[in-house]
């Protein structure tokens, strides 16, 4: 079995080139990697009792990011001292992250490997699944794997996207045809995840929610904020049981 949908692999792997570009067809995840390392650093600091705003205030913690893409998020939790390794079905997308960590000299471990493919005797603190749940091919395969990767007292944070009518009409009728944010056929609506089905998988292979909350775009100040409305993006926060 395999979490790999190809074909989901190759819509990320023919934009591959962009991942940097702030103003390209990733512009929408530039925008909103400030609240998502706002709300990943703030349960990492509570999950562990880190009291310390030092640069390098993660130095002790290993941290996995599947589907990591062009390493928009491995990056800057490099910066905050962790230990990151990134990795992603995508060898495109892999290559562009090795490119840029090196001219940056961050010190990331970059694998093109889904997490089934990965050592199970290779633990981590923190595993972040960020907006890729949405595009595996078997969800109840890609959690047990993580799982098994996460060490006992470790946290993950999984977000991704509510299937309601308002995510249909914002995340794919705004975002991909109206506001071109992103590339038409980027999502499919129907591989959308409500809450209550996450919690439900999560539970079932042994995880513990500590917190889940709403992400929300305010147009008006074109920031995104945390909030307590699901009906589109969302993170959850969890535990091994």
């Amino acid at each position: 079995m395999t979490t790999i949908n190809k074909a989901e692999i190759q819509k990320f792997s023919d934009l591959a080139e962009e991942w940097w570009d702030v103003k390209g067809k990733f512009k929408p995840l530039h925008m909103f990697n400030p609240i998502r390392i706002e709300y990943i650093v703030e349960n990492i600091k509570l999950h562990f009792n880190i009291n310390n705003n030092k640069n390098n205030f993660l130095k002790n913690l290993n941290i996995l990011d599947i589907g990591c893409g062009g390493g928009l998020i491995s990056e800057p939790m490099s910066r905050l001292g962790a230990t990151v390794t990134g990795i992603d079905a995508s060898e495109k997308n892999i290559k562009v992250a090795q490119h840029h960590a090196k001219k940056n000299n961050l010190n990331i471990r970059y694998l093109n490997k889904s997490p089934e493919q990965l050592n199970e005797s290779e633990k981590f603190d923190i595993i972040l699944n960020l907006e890729i749940i949405e595009h595996v091919e078997n969800v109840n395969l890609y959690i047990e794997s993580c799982y098994k990767l996460l060490k006992k007292n470790g946290i993950m944070f999984t977000a991704t996207l509510n299937r309601t009518f308002t995510s249909y009409v914002k995340a794919i009728i705004g975002a991909e045809y109206i506001l071109r944010w992103l590339p038409v056929g980027t999502h499919d609506w129907n591989k959308f995840i409500k809450p209550e089905e996450l919690e439900k998988v999560l539970k079932e292979k042994k995880f513990k929610t500590i917190d889940i909350k709403g992400l929300e775009f305010n147009p008006i100040l074109s920031k995104w904020k945390k909030s307590d409305n699901l009906s589109v993006n969302y993170i959850f926060c969890s535990s091994k049981i």
